[in-house]
């Protein structure tokens, strides 16, 4: 049997620390980095690394709000949903997952689209 998503993503402390990059990126980035100006991070990074966890095989650990719950009026454009594209992407490649990995994460994020952007 092959391994689900989350255990070829390093487990929990695998993908803690995917997530947790995930979100340094974002306050690095001019694109979005506004969208967190009056954020707990601690909080965002829970909430980022969890979804990921029950999202990619792992324990059902995630508690907060649905996608669109989350997102509903915040008004998130394109030009910034492919920011966060871009920015998980340079967290997978810094904690060195592959090639088919970072793939299966971008096309399960580009999924979301629809309950994230303009919504």
């Amino acid at each position: 049997m092959s391994q689900s998503l989350f255990e070829r993503l390093g487990g929990i402390d695998g993908i803690t620390s995917i997530a947790n990059d995930v979100i340094d990126n974002h306050l690095a980035n001019t694109t979005i980095a506004t969208r967190f100006a009056n954020s707990d991070v601690t909080k965002i990074k829970n909430a980022a690394a969890t979804f990921f966890i029950s999202g990619t095989g792992g324990p059902d650990v995630y508690k907060g709000k649905d996608l669109l719950s989350a997102h509903k009026g915040m008004n998130i454009s394109a030009v910034e949903f492919m920011a966060v594209l871009d920015d998980a992407l340079s967290a997978l490649m810094k904690n060195n997952i592959g090639q088919r990995e970072q793939e299966e994460v971008l096309f399960v994020l580009y999924s979301m689209r629809s309950q994230i952007v303009l919504v």
